[in-house]
């Protein structure tokens, strides 16, 4: 019976009581879900034990563990969240709400409808073909469905700062959604895999569930990058054997080491997972083969003095690595996570990576925040647990300034889920902030007013462009102005000013108290020259303004003036409906192969691995190729037919490959005007080179010291042509920068 199942795994704490409980809440859940089946064709129920099991591994409260049980009964069966109140009381009601998936959103249907109807209103003979328009039908039912999903998301991170245990249901639910992932079909499977790589697996690391996040990783990477993650399963699969082997022997050479010193202590080998191996060849651009440290320890000793004895023990006996020694105890990673890193040159001249730390710091290494319903009895522990709280707090004090669901999740991605940085105020405070951060983002993480006055920094006592991306260990001191305020082009993404969205939002906040009629003409001329420059001026904006959601144009000018828009994500609406206007769309170049080229190319089934070409056959794009996996070179590419491929004896090593797609470019014409100046002509090239963009051509013409430079350049898609004609306009004497109007 599930229930036992369940109860076998539940904390050795839980009373009668507690019990009571879950039993209670697995018989409803049970009967509520009666009928409903998975996509495996298992019965609906077995998932929310399952997620409820995952919980329960995690030691956490016998109420989170009836909430996980009754999770998905508002949503998926006629249980109501009054029903669940009455039965199980606010507490888990409240818990049961903050994972329920928004359903008071127009859905597909009702929105589609209303879509055509607001089209028909305008021009009615637009708005009747519209109707039976099955692409316009489609992008209405996506549209739907992705503002559902941001505000579904939206709902239940405002949820978690109130109460954390609300994500740690959500993270279970998705966990097990992932182990289960492959009875649903492919597009689905890469979709959810993908958005657990972006949202969920870093939200595990934010929380310190190091246990979930490492699965999360390795299932979603099973689906995304499904190649990749075979070639490397498989390679580990084949030195496992070996590993082992060395890794035991190490243990019990470390132990002896341990014993000879007194230290007291627990070690074990540390597993090296699949995602973490793929991240660690891109960052190095090597093969698996070439990858030296793949073996690990964990060196568990009783409280800190014990961690810093047994790492002079390793340092003493082994040669330390430079610059592999990470002290995560004095300094702990803005997840709160402790520990000491080292890397040494073990006996047999290879990379041995140890951990070294406390059986607390191990708990809370592999739970992170639920590790203080293992510890709850400890005062420090949960004072302990109050400071991340807060800190999780602290960083998304942006949320209640942003009202777009769409805004709010990007916000998380850049803001809550990236890795950070640390900096320091000229009195020696330390500010951290999302990596990307700007001495613009750095004011506003000081003080809303210093961001508002902010008009240069200093890095290190050095003036800095306002666009520097500060890094761990800078001392930043911002220049600020008496008065006066932010200016419109921080908010300009093109521009990389602001890059948090505390900094932005505060910044909206600020435009929003000016007047009315200032923001209308201001974002009228925004949009107006932005348009223009991009060849789109005789646009009708009305449709767009419906699409995002404002009345009227005025509306929409309103929210970029101030703003709550910008110009980009409009240039962007417009862009997705232009496909039927020839004079509009981007066209793109016959796509061509490199003939030259012996690396960067993409190869299917090698994936991001090292590859080289067969001198003896010298395949070229378009030939049948097959992979051969070399000792220590990666894969070597041949044709199909070569002789020396016939000649392999070891066939396992043969591997499947084809060409990959070369980049889609479009030539786009573009004219620059500008007061002539040495170096014009320079600076525009080298910012194209900045930007990965090949220059077709240029022509300079110079009259009375006022140059007109026409020049042809591949983009990629619209987005990069405003950005270009932005950064072009930014450079010195260059007056405007606009696209050619074809024809």
């Amino acid at each position: 019976m599930l229930l036992d199942d369940l109860f076998a795994v539940s904390p050795d704490s839980f009373t009668q009581s507690d019990k009571d409980l879950i039993e209670k809440a697995y018989y409803f859940a049970e009967k509520a879900h009666e009928g409903q089946k998975r996509a495996s064709g298992e019965p609906y129920f077995t998932h929310c034990v399952a997620v409820a099991m995952i919980l329960c591994e995690l030691k956490v409260q016998s109420n989170v563990i009836a909430a996980a049980l009754l999770h998905d009964t508002v949503e998926d069966t006629e249980i109501t969240l009054d029903q669940i109140r009455k039965e199980f009381g606010d507490e888990i009601s409240q818990l049961v709400d903050g994972v329920t998936k928004l359903t008071n959103l127009p859905d597909a249907h009702r929105y589609e409808k209303s879509f055509t109807s607001s089209a028909a209103a305008d021009n009615p003979e637009k708005g009747e073909s519209n109707i039976e328009d099955p692409e316009q039908k489609e992008a209405a039912i996506r549209e739907s469905k992705r503002r559902l999903k941001n505000e579904t998301l939206r709902k239940t991170f405002i949820a978690m700062v109130d109460d954390v245990r609300v994500i740690i249901i959500k993270l279970a639910d998705r966990l097990h959604n992932m182990r289960t992932l492959s009875h649903t079909s492919k597009e689905k499977q890469k979709r959810i895999a993908q958005e657990t790589l972006d949202i969920y697996a870093p939200l595990a690391n934010r929380l310190g569930i190091w246990r979930i996040k490492w699965e999360l990783e390795d299932l979603a990477f099973r689906y995304v990058h499904p190649e990749e993650y075979i070639q490397i399963a498989e390679n580990l699969a084949t030195t496992h054997a070996l590993r082992e082997k060395e890794v035991e022997e190490i243990i019990a050479k470390l132990k002896s080491v341990m014993e000879q010193a007194q230290i007291e202590c627990e070690i074990s080998g540390r597993p090296k997972h699949i995602y973490s191996i793929y991240n660690k060849m891109l960052d190095r651009n090597k093969p698996f083969e070439m990858l030296r440290d793949l073996r690990g320890v964990r060196v568990i000793v009783k409280d800190i003095p014990s961690c810093y004895m047994a790492l002079g023990q390793i340092h003493t006996h082994w040669r330390p690595i430079p610059q592999e020694f990470d002290d995560y105890i004095a300094v702990p990673k803005d997840n709160f996570y402790q520990s000491l890193h080292t890397a040494v040159y073990y006996d047999d001249g290879k990379p041995l990576e140890v951990q070294i730390r406390t059986p607390e710091m191990h708990q809370n290494a592999e739970y992170g925040i639920a590790a203080h319903w293992r510890y709850k009895e400890h005062a420090k522990s949960d004072a302990y647990f109050e400071k991340r709280l807060d800190y999780l707090r602290r960083i998304m004090d942006w949320r209640k300034d942003v009202e777009d669901a769409g805004e709010f999740v990007e916000g998380m991605k850049s803001d809550v889920l990236q890795d950070r940085v640390f900096v320091f105020t000229p009195r020696g405070d330390v500010i951290d902030l999302p990596v990307g951060s700007t001495p613009i983002d750095f004011a506003y993480g000081v003080h809303t007013e210093i961001g508002h006055r902010c008009r240069g920094a200093k890095i290190n006592g050095k003036m800095v462009p306002l666009t520097y991306q500060l890094k761990t260990g800078d001392q930043v001191s911002i220049m600020t102005s008496k008065q006066g305020g932010p200016s419109r082009d921080w908010l300009n993404p093109n521009l990389g000013l602001a890059n948090t969205q505390r900094a932005r939002s505060k910044i909206r906040a600020w435009f929003k108290w000016q007047d009315r009629e200032l923001n209308l003409t201001q974002g009228k001329e925004t949009i107006k020259k932005d348009l223009q420059r991009l060849g789109m001026s005789d646009t009708d904006l009305s449709e767009i303004a419906r699409d995002l959601d404002y009345k009227n144009v005025d509306e929409l000018y309103i929210a970029i003036g101030c703003g709550d828009l910008s110009s980009y994500r409009v240039i962007n609406k417009i862009n997705e409906g232009l496909k039927t206007n020839e004079q509009q769309v981007l066209t793109p170049r016959p796509q061509q192969f490199d003939h030259t080229k012996e690396s960067g190319i993409s190869v299917l089934g090698a994936g991001s691995i090292y590859t080289t070409f067969g001198k003896c056959c010298s395949p070229a794009p378009g030939d049948d190729i097959i992979g051969y996996i070399t000792k220590g070179r990666g894969a070597t590419i041949h044709k199909s037919d070569c002789p020396n491929v016939k000649r392999v004896k070891d066939r396992e090593r043969l591997i499947n490959v084809t060409w990959g797609q070369p980049e889609q470019r479009y030539p786009v014409g573009v004219t620059i005007k500008a007061y002539d100046r040495q170096g014009l002509v320079n600076d525009i090239t080298n910012m194209l080179v900045t930007e990965a963009v090949n220059l077709e051509n240029i022509n300079v013409n110079v009259a009375h010291n006022y140059a007109n430079i026409q020049i042809v350049i591949d983009v990629l898609d619209i987005n990069q042509l405003s950005r270009i004609l932005t950064k072009i306009e930014g450079l010195p004497n260059v007056v405007e920068a606009y696209r050619n109007r074809p024809g």
